[in-house]
Formats: C-alpha cells, sequence, structure tokens
C-alpha cells in the first residue's frame, strides 16, 4: 500500500503572505482599469510634452482635471509606478517608463508605433465581457471562443464592423499596432532572410506598413500584400506595394517567400495547418530559395516577466480567439503537419521568435 504523503500546514508567515498575494490575483483588473484610465487621459503624452517628468499638480492643469480629483490621481499614479508604467523618485513627480513610451501619441519610436489602441482594445467592455463568461464558457459544449459565444462573431469576421463600428475600428487598429511594433528590429538583426529574394507575399499584411519597410530596405524585393477585401479596399494603391484582395485559407498569391507575422496565434493548430499550406503552394523549391518566414510567439519555460506575459497572451488567446501561444515544439510540430520538411528558429527577439521554414 503506498504512503500517503504527509500534508504540510503552511506557517502564519506563510498564510499572511499568501492572503496579500489573493489580494493582489483577485485585483489584478483594478491595474488593468487603471492603465486604461491613464491611457484614455493621455497622461503618457502629457508627460511627455511638459518635458518627459511632470508633477500632479502639473498633469491636473494640463489635463484640465477638477483640482479635487488631485488625491485620486495620486492613487492611480502610485499604483502605476509600482506596476512599472512610470517612474517616480521625487514625490509627486512622474517620469516616463519604457512601457509609457510606447503609449505616446503620434510618436513612432524606431518602428515602434504607439500601443495606445492595443490597451483600450484589451481592456474595452467586450474583452472584459469575453473574460467574466469564462466559467460559464467551460460549462457548454461550445466550439467558439468566449469572445464568440458571448458576441456572436469572431474578431475577424465583418459582421462585426457592421454591428459595432466603432470598436471594430479600435480593434483593427490595435491588432496593426501590434503586428507592425518591432519590425526594424527584424530588418536590423535578421537582414540575411531577405537578401536576394526577388519577391515576397506578406500574408495577412494589413495597410502594407511592413511590406513598404521591406521595399525600402531591399528595393529588388516585389512585396504583395494579402489581406481581406473589407481590410484592402481602403488602402489607396502607392505604386511601391501590390494589393491583393483575398482569404489566405483559399489562396496566397505566388511569391519565393512568403510572411507570416503575429497571425498564427490567433488560430487554432488545424487553421495553422491550413494557413501553411497555402503557403507553402505559394512558393517555389527550397533549391530554387522558396521558403516562410514566420515571425510569431514562442513561448519559452523561464520563468519571470516575459513568461508571465506569455502565459497571459496566452489566455488572451483563448478567451478572446481559438488560438494559443506555442513553444517551439508546437511550432515544429505545427511545420510538419503542413508539409514542411525543416525550419530554423533564427532569433528570438523579446517574445517574437523569427522562423525560417523551408518546403
Amino acid at each position: 500500500m503506498a504512503a500517503q504523503a504527509q500534508l504540510t500546514v503552511p506557517t502564519d508567515a506563510e498564510l499572511l503572505q499568501a492572503q496579500a498575494d489573493l489580494w493582489r490575483h483577485s485585483l489584478y483588473y483594478m491595474t488593468s482599469m487603471a492603465f486604461q484610465c491613464a491611457v484614455k487621459l493621455g497622461i503618457p503624452t502629457t508627460i511627455h510634452r511638459l518635458g518627459g517628468a511632470a508633477s500632479l499638480p502639473d498633469l491636473v492643469t494640463a489635463l484640465s482635471l477638477p483640482p479635487a480629483k488631485l488625491p485620486y490621481l495620486r492613487r492611480i499614479m502610485r499604483l502605476l509606478a509600482t506596476s512599472g508604467v512610470f517612474a517616480t523618485t521625487d514625490v509627486d513627480v512622474y517620469r516616463l517608463t519604457p512601457i509609457s513610451f510606447l503609449l505616446l501619441d503620434g510618436v513612432d519610436l524606431d518602428g515602434h508605433p504607439s500601443q495606445t489602441s492595443v490597451v483600450l482594445a484589451a481592456t474595452s467592455r467586450h474583452c472584459v465581457e469575453a473574460a467574466l463568461g469564462l466559467t460559464d464558457w467551460f460549462r457548454k459544449d461550445v466550439a467558439g471562443s468566449p469572445f464568440e459565444d458571448l458576441h456572436g462573431v469572431t474578431l475577424f469576421e465583418g459582421s462585426m464592423a457592421e454591428a459595432e463600428p466603432e470598436i471594430d475600428a479600435v480593434f483593427n487598429e490595435a491588432l496593426a499596432a501590434h503586428d507592425n511594433s518591432g519590425f526594424l528590429a527584424v530588418l536590423r538583426e535578421c537582414g540575411t532572410l531577405f537578401q536576394g529574394l526577388h519577391s515576397l507575399t506578406d500574408c495577412c499584411g494589413g495597410d502594407g506598413t511592413t511590406a513598404r519597410a521591406i521595399v525600402e530596405a531591399f528595393p529588388q524585393i516585389k512585396c504583395t500584400v494579402l489581406d481581406l477585401p473589407r481590410v484592402i479596399d481602403t488602402i489607396p494603391a502607392d505604386g511601391v506595394v501590390n494589393y491583393v484582395a483575398g482569404d489566405m485559407f483559399n489562396l496566397v498569391p505566388p511569391a519565393q517567400a512568403v510572411l507570416v507575422k503575429l497571425v498564427l496565434h490567433h488560430w487554432s493548430d488545424e487553421d495553422c495547418v491550413k494557413i501553411l499550406a497555402q503557403c507553402k503552394k505559394a512558393i517555389p523549391s527550397r533549391e530554387d530559395g522558396g521558403k516562410v518566414i514566420v515571425i510569431d510567439i514562442v513561448v519559452d519555460s523561464s520563468s519571470g516577466p516575459t513568461h508571465e506575459a506569455e502565459l497571459l497572451m496566452d489566455v488572451g488567446m483563448m478567451v478572446l480567439t481559438n488560438g494559443r501561444q506555442r513553444d517551439e515544439s508546437d511550432w515544429g510540430e505545427i511545420f510538419t503537419k503542413a508539409g514542411f520538411t525543416g525550419y530554423n528558429l533564427v532569433k528570438k527577439l523579446g517574445a517574437r521568435g523569427v522562423f525560417e521554414v523551408y518546403p
């Protein structure tokens, strides 16, 4: 008979610490709402306009807030400083951090566009309500995400635009900001991926920001952007990039290379295989230089803030889409199922992995 494991009762000190941790986990949403509030008020941009540091009275004046709100603003800013959104070294004086630099309106930090729309989309009523329905969703025998179950549409359906155009615009802006952020770093760190290419299709390339950056760095590459008709139809021809309206599940325009950037984590494994199979059809053999460049989140097993962010994103994908975050082994399995012969993880840039996948 197997020996029973002895139950170890936590000490008083451990239980008191656990109670504080319980408060923290239960009230995490307060940080998110304070974060949303700071973005909507325009606090990061205001601090930037005030020279990079601002006192609370300066902020109250610049934001045209009632003076009586100063003590409440102090409490919000204190929490956000503890969370790393702002920095403070003097009493009631706040400075920007790398996080708040990403929230400056109208400022593109060398290929890192403002992420304010990402914050507003992630903390929107539509997303929060979907997360609040997680328990009911687990009890239901439904295939779609909690977001789809609650709202009756996915994030990527045109019906969302018809039903609520304002929130659809925020989501589209957030996706564009998320997708385009950091691509210049990819060009700097992994530029050899694009050397020698004569043509490339950017799958789900949106307004062509990424494709134009590629053409600027490598003028010999003829770039085509594929996206849904409702996206492409709103983009004026620029003579630099060729725009094609279509569906990546049905056809990817042929090219020597296909780029799939921060797309696949929104989709299930089965859908990823279908998308990549279409990408494989679009490129020549490996001997003729054919390849697919996949840039996406690669979950790493190490602990720390980046790993926690990856796991939060994973649950976010579960709530909002049918996708998930994957480790390198998961990606390798998907590449194999889609019919590719091999891949190379060229580099990790933050949470993103840059893959070269061979037919």
